[in-house]
């Protein structure tokens, strides 16, 4: 089976053919209204827990041009204002990242997020291995959403499946608590997420979760936003935006503002957009962004990817998904297992 072939079946499994996705004027109104804090709050798919619209990003906490007690400073800032989900990753900046934030949500700040985080291991030992070491730097006895980090391979699914796979690590920390839901996140290309997916349905698996990259490019160019949003939206699954500015090049291309950048992800119908947050001024902006956000009419989001399209052919600016860049496991493939 093709490419073509695989996608048209695999949308179809999940209800229907891929379409454009819906947009933020789909979903409930109290979710594109901030609250008094300036802040939105959404349902994450069907676990029912609500979140900050806007998520804050754990690679950019650890970054050596923080130091520690600023990046600490910078987490409380947002949980005091009212940014509630937590990203991070067992292999960000080396474990700088979880440690930090593990420091930071001391002081009762744990019990006012949601945290998640993320394992590359791909046998059931070395996920279990990955998973304790989270929690150990994290500094809590459980994350509310663990995700299988960089499915960017096609046989990445068929790893974490199969038997002696990381999916059993999994199951095996939910049912010890040390996990309350369980998701994935990829970057590469839609039909790998699509793969996971259709693999998850044949071990009669339901993911809580699917992060992946979502912004003005992506629509171009291997569309998560066309190809995997639906699927999630039609099976309840809550979906998590990554790289609104692609790590900074999106920005680069002087298509867009930050600002636009950011109401483009919001008017999505996704849980969260997570964002790299590494300043005060840069905090300042995401809630500038969720302030001001309304639900875009079909012409404004026209025009914005009218003003993108040129730039976006050939994924010049989307590099997570043209090169290996962003590739943390190829660069280190013994974390897999």
């Amino acid at each position: 089976m093709d490419r073509r072939d695989f996608l048209k079946a695999a949308t179809a499994a999940a209800g229907a053919a891929a379409t454009e996705p819906l947009l933020a004027s789909a979903l409930p109104a109290d979710t594109n209204t901030p609250e008094s804090n300036g802040m939105i709050y959404r349902t994450l798919g069907r676990t029912g827990q609500r979140v900050s619209a806007i998520g804050l990003g754990g690679y950019h906490i650890g970054k050596p041009s923080l130091s520690e007690e600023e990046s600490i400073q910078l987490i409380r800032q947002a949980i005091d204002r009212g940014i509630t989900f937590m990203d991070n990753c067992w292999d960000y900046n080396g474990g700088v990242s979880e440690i930090r934030m593990g420091k930071a949500l001391t002081g009762g700040y744990r019990n006012k997020v949601f945290l998640m985080t993320k394992f590359d291991g791909r046998t059931k030992d070395a996920a279990a291995a990955q998973i304790d070491q989270s929690l150990q730097r994290l500094q809590t006895d459980h994350v509310d959403l663990m995700q299988f980090h960089e499915v960017i391979r096609l046989e990445d699914p068929d790893r974490i499946f199969a038997e002696g796979g990381a999916m059993e690590a999994m199951l095996a920390a939910k049912k010890a608590g040390k996990v309350r839901y369980i998701g994935f996140t990829g970057h590469k290309d839609p039909y790998v997420h699509l793969r996971m997916l259709h693999e998850a349905r044949q071990h009669d698996f339901h993911f809580d979760a699917v992060q992946m990259p979502l912004n003005v490019m992506d629509a171009h160019f291997r569309s998560f936003g066309s190809e995997v949003l639906p699927v999630l939206n039609r099976e309840g699954i809550a979906p998590l935006g990554m790289k609104c500015f692609g790590d900074h090049f999106i920005l680069q291309s002087k298509t867009i503002k930050p600002i636009e950048g950011l109401h483009y992800c919001l008017n999505l119908p996704i849980s969260v957009q997570i964002t790299g947050i590494d300043s005060p001024a840069i905090l300042d902006q995401a809630f500038e962004a969720t302030r001001t956000f309304h639900p875009l009419s079909a012409e404004e989001v026209a025009s914005l990817l009218a003003r993108t399209s040129t730039a976006a052919k050939g994924g010049e600016y989307e590099l997570y998904k043209t090169t290996a860049n962003f590739d943390g496991t190829a660069h280190n493939p013994k974390w897999l297992g």
